[in-house]
């Protein structure tokens, strides 16, 4: 099959690989779209995966065109997205189902072959299936929208919260998304740089500012009678955001930490003021939950973009196929045009 593999640093090619096949509990997907995520631009350049060659790419979905051993037979044709944690089972926070949180997990992208590809196989276990309504797109956009939803959860969402969001890229503009759905009374959308808000303004978002041209803190306060934020997510993984949210809040306020940091993060004394002064409530968050419980939100995500009530296909900025996926991770490496989300079409997306 045709995969893009990363042989080292900067050094991703297509090749010719084997295609692989499926074990007792497990399926080969074809996959019908994947999109790259922010973390996918320094594993290739900067950071590498945890072994070469390796095939990135873990948000994806398929469709199932292949079982392995005792694996129940219905599947087969099935449209599914996968979730790419790999759990051991044992540790302590296996037992009490917080998959996201084990000890010893492996994962599709990054330390074994993700979807870059044109087939992967998956334990049935991984598998979130979906109508055949749903396109390949939309199910490539469930881990992201999985993640933003368990950062709202993270904050302790209320129906009327008004809801500061520091980082307008796709996961921000999915928070964005969540939370309007949630019955949020306002969203407000904070970055830098200015094509990502004129591109949330036309999403439908219009309570958006840009921090170099003032405090976002009194920006918000002046949206929120001169109260704050009820709730104020970083999104961003930079420490001037971070400090932003720990402004834009009001006091007894909760801010939840998302964004991935490429470096230090360093909190000013007045920062620092503000989480004692304020009484704030900052948590972390963390991928999201998934298995068994009805708080899988990886299930929620699926039947909301079913139902209609989560539209995530305007996100898309970018298409490509697995021919020119380095040029398009490159564009977006140096930031030589406007990008959302970048989605890689292996199959031209039909599958």
């Amino acid at each position: 099959m045709k995969a893009n593999v990363l042989f080292g640093l900067g050094d991703l090619r297509l090749a010719d690989i084997e295609k692989p096949a499926p074990g007792p509990g497990e399926v080969l997907l074809h996959i019908g779209a994947c999109g790259v995520c922010g973390s996918d631009i320094p594993r290739v350049f900067t950071k590498g995966t945890y072994r070469f060659p390796t095939v990135p790419g873990h948000e994806f979905a398929g469709r199932i065109v292949g079982l392995g051993p005792d694996t129940d037979p219905a599947l087969l044709n099935r449209k599914a997205a996968v979730f790419p944690l790999l759990p051991c089972r044992n540790c302590p926070y296996c037992e009490i189902g917080e998959f996201a949180l084990c000890d010893h997990y492996d994962y599709m992208g990054s330390r074994r072959d993700g979807a870059f590809a044109e087939y992967i196989v998956s334990p049935v276990w991984n598998l979130v299936l979906a109508p055949d309504s749903l396109g390949f797109e939309e199910l490539a956009m469930t881990e992201p929208a999985a993640v933003a939803v368990h950062a709202l959860r993270q904050a302790g969402l209320d129906v009327g919260d008004r809801v500061f969001i520091s980082g307008a890229g796709p996961i921000g503009l999915m928070l964005a998304y969540w939370a309007k759905a949630w019955g949020a009374s306002r969203v407000m959308l904070a970055d830098v740089d200015a094509t990502k808000l004129a591109f949330a303004n036309e999403l439908g978002f219009t309570d958006t500012f840009n921090p170099l041209d003032g405090s976002a803190a009194e920006w918000a306060k002046s949206l929120t009678g001169g109260l704050g934020a009820d709730v104020a997510i970083e999104g961003a993984g930079i420490a001037a955001s971070w400090e932003n949210c720990l402004r834009a809040v009001r006091k007894l306020g909760r801010v939840v930490l998302m964004g991935n940091p490429a470096g230090g993060m360093a909190l000013s004394q007045d920062g620092y003021w503000e989480m004692l002064r304020k009484q704030l409530t900052v948590r972390g968050t963390w991928n999201s939950s998934y298995g068994s419980s009805p708080r899988n939100e990886w299930r929620l995500v699926v039947d909301s973009m079913a139902s209609g009530k989560l539209n995530l296909k305007p996100l898309i900025s970018h298409r490509c196929t697995l021919d020119d996926t380095f040029e398009a991770l490159r564009m977006m490496r140096e930031r030589t045009q406007f990008f959302n989300k970048v989605m890689i079409l292996p199959s031209g997306g039909e599958v």
